[in-house]
């Protein structure tokens, strides 16, 4: 019996080893880093185009914290809309008590009305255009039909334009001005850059025209194009005068930018392509402005903005059909709606300048290592 009890007391327990884990438990928490790791990624392109409050959501739809990123979406959401909301909401009961000669400075919800009339406007004249060329080619096909070919014409809708069509023409302008400037100021500002003496030239130059006002600019750049432009050349007189106005005065961000780069560039990338032999073109391509870019996209997102807000004033002066000369004119009718009409341009000019910027900034985020945001 004691035998039993001792064999029994001195027995040793059974080791446990541990219960290696699921193989589901594994791929799950693998599948949850692999989402983090691409949110991460995609975040950075959010960023750009001002989405970052999108970061959050998807962080917590992947199972992140969700105490962390609603701190995250309050911060990066919920204050920008209650800024906007308290912004509105002073417009609303501050306007009233400003006068004009137009009457009070309209509301949110006036102005939102007569963008909700341009709106309107838009579309009857987009169904009388449709309706005018649906006649045209009826016309045409019985002309033809009746064997009278030679007498077929196509002739263009001459309308009003539109608030959008404005718009339209608005960012052609400020895109060619801008087409303008980059390609003048870019490869003056590299040669600048890299040559001292061309720097020392250029730059009191620079210093001089820099300050100059559009208001300046326009009635010399009126002149140029009305003698050499001739009226039959296909070219809207109006918008080059506009374009060109833009591209004189938003050059000089661009310019000053990439000759800043490309002269700041690592003096040991200097002393390489010297070693290498390199020829200009390659010095130029492979070495300067790979590290000049990121001040280079800098100095155009500078030209674009500044394009932007030189356009409005040229195309009021210059009469370019865009957003300019749509303010001029409300401005000159003088009737009840004009004033909200003029806010809602003054509205559409800040947003479509945000947006320039943003778009710029995506550029520069695609072909940098850095951008400035």
């Amino acid at each position: 019996m004691s035998a039993v009890l001792a064999t029994e007391t001195t027995t040793e327990p059974d080791v446990v080893e541990p219960k290696p884990e699921p193989e589901a438990e594994v791929t799950k928490t693998d599948r949850k880093e692999k989402w983090f790791a691409a949110i991460n990624k995609a975040s950075k392109f959010l960023d750009v185009f001002a989405l970052s409050w999108v970061t959050p959501l998807l962080m917590m739809a992947a199972g992140d914290g969700v105490k962390r990123n609603l701190g995250l979406l309050w911060q990066r959401l919920g204050i920008p809309i209650v800024a906007i909301l308290v912004f509105l909401v002073a417009w609303a009961q501050l306007a009233p008590q400003v006068k004009t000669s137009l009457g009070a400075i309209p509301g949110p919800v006036e102005v939102w009305e007569q963008y909700g009339v341009l709106h309107q406007d838009h579309l009857q004249e987009q169904a009388k255009a449709d309706a005018f060329y649906q006649r045209q080619e009826q016309r045409n096909a019985a002309l033809i039909a009746a064997g009278r070919p030679d007498d077929v014409s196509d002739v263009g809708y001459t309308g009003k334009k539109t608030y959008y069509q404005q718009i339209w023409t608005s960012l052609q302008t400020v895109f060619f001005g801008f087409f303008l400037a980059t390609i003048i100021a870019a490869p003056l500002g590299i040669i600048m850059g890299m040559s001292p003496s061309m720097n020392a030239a250029f730059n009191p130059l620079i210093q001089i025209f820099k300050p100059v006002s559009p208001l300046a600019w326009l009635p010399i750049v009126t002149m140029v194009v009305s003698a050499t432009v001739a009226t039959d050349s296909g070219w809207s007189k109006s918008f080059l005068t506009s374009a060109i106005t833009v591209t004189l005065c938003s050059l000089w961000p661009t310019l000053i930018n990439t000759a800043l780069g490309v002269a700041t560039v690592d003096k040991d990338l200097v002393n390489v392509g010297k070693v290498l032999k390199l020829t200009p073109y390659t010095k130029v391509t492979k070495l300067v402005l790979p590290s000049a870019l990121p001040l280079i996209f800098t100095g155009m997102r500078l030209s674009l903005g500044v394009g932007w807000m030189v356009l409005i004033a040229a195309e009021m002066l210059a009469q370019n059909p865009g957003l300019g000369k749509f303010v001029w004119d409300e401005f000159q009718n003088g009737s009840s709606q004009s004033l909200a009409k003029i806010i809602v341009a003054v509205l559409t000019i800040g947003i479509i300048g945000f947006l320039l910027d943003r778009v710029m900034v995506a550029l520069q985020t695609m072909f940098t290592f850095s951008s400035t945001r």
